[in-house]
């Protein structure tokens, strides 16, 4: 069973509650976690593991409401599953002051946001102020008039000496980590396309869908997440992701400046949603107040969630693409990824062909095949089996598919613990390294450059 302590904006006094020290020292048993308002279900996957220099007590400041309850039933649920579960004690404050009482209290020392992004900025900025270390789910910021506050946020966190940093799952992903690392093998990539805007030099493309499952369970969200003013459009959102991955992979170790990229063209469309797949999505009817302007004239739901930008960075032409569907008929959320090389395109697919897992190949240009080139990418890829063993090759008619044992797919929901275990590390060394702090601001310049762009 979950352990739960509830207390209420009626109860005043805080000093059994407060603790004068919360600075994080690096030591294994004083990383302590204050979850604000977990409205989202990536709130949950933060705790999905236990991590040995993590208290089990987290403290919860949010609303009553579905929300709160959501959030505790899958940490209750990690905390009873059969196979290593967790032992997570959840202190609960609920009240419309929750975020002024978290700042007031103080009982952790790193504050996770994962929920309604409308004032998520607002609470990065105040807590990093407070002195507190923040891990933040992407994505940071909105709309375009907030951006400078994030950058005072993460200008304020190094005077601080606090970390802020957002989670950024998709770099983990297996097929992304071998696409990056197969790019720096010039026997084999060759050199980074500079690309054109008709054709980028490397492309993310994202598809999800509204209904679908996590944990083994039917994924009920939040009324606000269909309002983009809450939950905001996907270049500001899922794009986030597909950014960062791009100046992560065309740029390794390379901090990316604002002054070094440029929004080259942005568009946005809206995904249909009738009264009936709202409600079991959300389990809520009628559509509402804040979505009654988002309405047409047969009473469907218009969700801007999908939109696609290309911009330049370092003369790199890059595109992301996000799409977003009601409900997949069959192997839910997908990635398409290209990076295109003098020598070979390495290009992730997960269609039907792939039986929906993310597969990368390895497609060679410019007459490039060959016994030697064979050999060469062989050399690469047992080098990089040093580190992932058991990669291999299997011969395709344009090139080769690099085959990746099970061992190494651990899944979307396992990444959250990964990124966590990251930031965990960075709390012991006491920085975040300086081309993540860059390319965290740049990465919300563009999506906030690029949500200007598509109006």
């Amino acid at each position: 069973m979950l352990s739960l302590a509830f207390y209420s904006c009626s109860n005043s006094d805080s000093d059994n509650n407060a603790s004068p020290e919360n600075e994080f020292t690096g030591a294994d048993d004083e990383v302590k976690l204050m979850t604000v308002d977990p409205g989202h279900f990536h709130a949950a996957l933060v705790q999905k593991y236990g991590y040995e220099q993590v208290d089990s007590v987290v403290h919860v400041y949010a609303p009553e409401g579905k929300d709160l309850e959501l959030h505790l039933d899958r940490i209750e649920q990690y905390n009873n599953r059969e196979e290593n579960p967790t032992n997570w004690v959840e202190e609960v404050y609920t009240g419309p002051d929750f975020f002024e009482k978290m700042l007031e209290e103080r009982p952790g020392n790193v504050v996770v946001l994962s929920g309604n992004n409308a004032k998520k900025t607002q609470y990065i900025k105040q807590s990093v102020d407070a002195g507190l270390n923040v891990l933040a789910d992407k994505p940071m910021v909105i709309k375009p008039e907030k951006f400078p506050m994030l950058k005072e946020a993460l200008a304020q966190a190094q005077e601080n000496d606090v970390l802020l940093y957002d989670i950024m799952t998709e770099r983990f992903e297996i097929t992304t980590l071998l696409q990056r690392k197969l790019s720096q093998y010039s026997d084999v990539f060759g050199t980074l396309e500079k690309g054109t805007p008709e054709n980028p030099a490397i492309t993310k493309e994202s598809v999800h869908y509204f209904f679908k499952y996590v944990s083994g369970n039917p994924l009920i969200r939040p009324g606000w997440f269909f309002d983009v003013d809450q939950q905001g459009e996907a270049i500001v959102d899922v794009s986030t992701h597909l950014v960062d991955m791009i100046l992560w992979e065309t740029f390794p170790g390379e901090g990316i400046d604002t002054t070094q990229v440029e929004v080259v063209e942005a568009e946005r469309w809206a995904t249909e949603m009738t009264p009936g797949e709202f409600e079991k999505v959300t389990e809520m009817e009628p559509y509402p107040d804040y979505l009654e302007e988002d309405l047409n004239d047969e009473n469907n739901l218009e969700v801007y969630s999908n939109g696609s930008f290309v911009f330049k960075v370092n003369g790199v032409h890059g595109k992301v693409s996000v799409e977003w569907g009601y409900e997949s008929s069959e192997g839910g959320d997908t990635h398409y990824s290209i990076m295109r090389g003098s020598k070979a395109n390495l290009v992730i697919r997960q269609g039907e062909e792939e039986d929906y897992v993310p597969t990368l190949y390895v497609e060679p240009v410019n007459d490039n095949s060959g016994d030697q080139y064979e050999a060469a990418l062989q050399d690469a890829i047992d080098e990089i089996a040093e580190e992932y063993p058991g990669l291999s090759l299997n011969e395709t008619s344009n090139g080769w598919q690099v085959a990746i044992p099970d061992e190494h797919r651990v899944g979307h929901e396992a990444h959250f613990a990964q990124v966590t275990e990251q930031y965990l590390q960075y709390l012991v060394d006491g920085e975040i390294p300086e081309w993540e702090r860059k390319n965290m601001l740049t990465k919300y310049y563009l999506t906030t450059q690029a949500y200007k762009k598509s109006r």
